[in-house]
């Protein structure tokens, strides 16, 4: 076929232009994404030569070469993996998925360094070429194709590129990137094997570099440096994981998180291990710093890297590890899988419910590791992760103890998130028999509640849950340690203990003496009311809103509405506070219904919520105040 130019998708223009002038702070990083794709190739071959041997054609070693040319001003990175068809060429150099460019734009902060990582994670690490160079040239055969089915791909990184047929008789790719003048230091084999040592000594094929030897100069001229045509390993060319623990430094640790996460900082903890038994297999795996973006996204693909036998096999592994586990990072290889396991085969073998629960706990040990022994890696870990972790709650039956005692809140005598269940039972007044919590859109809606009150007036500690999942993840949690927990927002008060008979004295005299008031105010409010009752949690308020023990709360379904999901139609209880003087100007007023929706809505107001119909609200308080 004659050579053809095509133009780029517009968002790979834009990506171009982008990196040529303004993303990298760090160049080297551009090495780091081409040797990374050229193992990617190569496990990709090994994948596929598991059901045909032949693509591995007379070439059964896989390997990565890394030269250079400084007269031509040339660097190259071949690989002998599985190489590309023209096809392939023009759809993965010229386009980018849905998933790539938009997106990733979408994510750019302006942080040049952590900008840098986000090429790799959306998978257009072969662009970071251009910064050292102003032309790159792709040269490739995709395995099991003939020798005149080469392809040649080649583009100054502007507006379009070249595509062509070739012959080839190499099996794989070679990137070819003609260097920008201020490029030069690419040229040279200490700088190149220093950033291979960096970023990819982990890799577990080699990667081979030309020895550089000394030349003996002749009649009394000075001697030179110059490349051989040996070819040596300049990798550790074996699996970090497969390497003892002694011989790794943390520093490497580091670097295979980063490049395996695409992360810019070190992990927050990291755990390697090399389980025996029934079942055998390595896991090393991470707790990253910083949540990811899409952390709350369930549906996105997430999980460890799955190797067998130091094959690769998938990247996201999603059943070596529950979902609310998704921000560990990691791999994991077993010596017991079969090589063409599939992912419907993990969903069903005992091996992998073995590696699954042993992952799980190694992460949970992990963490609680963290919250005995290093608190302030802990509580950045909680920020971060803290509410995902309750998701464990309701699918990890088995750990859900372990979790419970993971969890930290705020509370109403302490703002920071620091409050274990433990924690608060330490602390229990004498007579409680209850961990009392309530939930809320935020910390300040929840502390200034009014069903608080009685709780503050009496000096006991109220657990402030805020995040979207805690309720849902509440109902898997009925009690810790023997102590139910009972929510302040839930069925009628009931302190026990801590209430005197003269209160609950008052508290029954008020409901028969109110009565009449309250059968008035229940027919008033019969559609937005299930019941209206006086009540002792208040001490400042006039009214506050609760459901009766079991029911969803009023702020479970307005979040389940905000994010569209059906929700039951809740009618909350409206309870009175029945000495405050605005409950008794309802009395004998010719506003009568109008206070009683006012009432209403200013208890709806006071829990985060907004009232059915906000203009008639305004216009009742307005004619009041007239």
């Amino acid at each position: 076929m004659s050579k053809q130019t095509l133009s780029f998708q517009a968002e790979v223009a834009q990506l171009l232009k982008l990196v040529t002038h303004s993303l990298y702070s760090n160049p080297d990083i551009f090495l780091r994404e081409l040797v990374s794709n050229a193992s990617d190739a190569c496990d990709k071959l090994r994948f596929e030569g598991l059901n045909n041997a032949e693509l591995y054609e007379d070439a059964p070693n896989l390997e990565v070469r890394v030269s250079f040319d400084k007269a031509a001003k040339t660097l190259t990175i071949t690989d002998n993996g599985i190489g590309l068809s023209q096809i392939e060429a023009v759809e993965h150099l010229g386009t980018i998925a849905k998933s790539g460019t938009r997106d990733f734009m979408a994510k750019l902060s302006g942080d040049q360094k952590n900008d840098a990582q986000l090429i790799g994670q959306f998978g257009v690490g072969f662009y970071s070429g251009f910064i050292v160079a102003d032309k790159i040239t792709v040269e490739s055969r995709r395995a099991g194709l003939p020798a005149s089915e080469g392809v040649r791909w080649s583009s100054a990184g502007t507006g379009d590129f070249e595509v062509e047929t070739i012959e080839r008789a190499e099996r794989g790719t070679s990137v070819i990137l003609h260097l920008k003048d201020d490029a030069g230091e690419y040229l040279n084999t200490w700088k190149l094997k220093s950033i291979i040592s960096k970023y990819s000594d982990h890799i577990s094929l080699p990667i081979l570099m030309k020895k550089e030897a000394w030349k003996e100069g002749e009649n009394d001229q000075p001697g030179e440096m110059i490349i051989s045509d040996e070819w040596e390993t300049v990798n550790q060319a074996a699996a970090l994981w497969t390497r003892a623990k002694k011989d790794i430094t943390q520093e490497q640790y580091d670097e295979f998180y980063k490049q395996i996460s695409y992360d810019s900082q070190s992990p927050l903890a990291s755990t390697h291990n090399r389980v025996e038994g029934a079942t055998e297999y390595t896991q090393l795996l991470y707790i990253p710093a910083k949540a990811p973006m899409d952390l709350f996204n369930r549906d996105k693909a997430a999980g460890v890297k799955l190797y067998v036998k130091r094959v690769f096999i998938m990247d996201d592994a999603q059943a070596l590890l529950p979902v609310y586990l998704r921000f560990v990072k990691g791999v994991v290889d077993s010596s017991d899988l079969p090589l063409n396991v599939s992912r419907e085969l993990l969903q069903e073998s005992r091996a992998v419910k073995a590696i699954r629960e042993g992952c799980t706990k190694r992460v949970l040990s992990m963490i609680e590791d963290l919250a005995a022994n290093e608190p302030e890696k802990f509580a950045a870990f909680y920020g971060e992760f803290g509410a995902v972790l309750k998701e464990g709650l309701g699918e990890d039956f088995a750990n859900r103890e372990r979790l419970a005692k993971l969890l930290r809140f705020a509370s109403s005598t302490t703002d920071t998130v620091s409050v274990g269940f433990a924690d608060y039972k330490g602390r229990m007044k004498e007579g409680q028999d209850a961990i009392y919590y309530i939930t809320a859109d935020t910390q300040a809606a929840g502390k200034n509640s009014p069903q608080l009150e009685i709780f503050r007036k009496k000096g006991i500690e109220v657990l402030l849950m805020t995040d979207r999942v805690d309720e849902w993840a509440l109902n898997y949690l009925h009690e810790f340690d023997g102590t139910p927990l009972q929510s302040v927002a839930k069925g009628a008060v009931d302190l026990g203990k801590l209430q005197d008979e003269d209160e609950k004295k008052a508290a029954e005299e008020a409901q028969t003496q109110f009565k009449p008031m309250l059968d008035r105010l229940k027919e008033a409010l019969k559609d937005k009311a299930s019941d209206v009752r006086a009540t002792t949690r208040l001490v400042d308020s006039p009214a506050c809103l609760v459901v009766q023990e079991g029911d969803m709360s009023t702020q479970l379904a307005r979040m389940l509405k905000q994010a569209g999901q059906a929700a039951p139609e809740v009618k909350p209880i409206l309870e009175i506070n029945a000495q405050h003087p605005l409950v008794k100007k309802l009395e004998g007023s010719d506003h009568f219904d109008d206070l009683a929706h006012i009432l209403f809505d200013q208890a709806l107001l006071a829990e985060g919520g907004l009232p059915d119909d906000p203009s008639a609200y305004v216009k009742r308080v307005n004619a009041l105040l007239v």
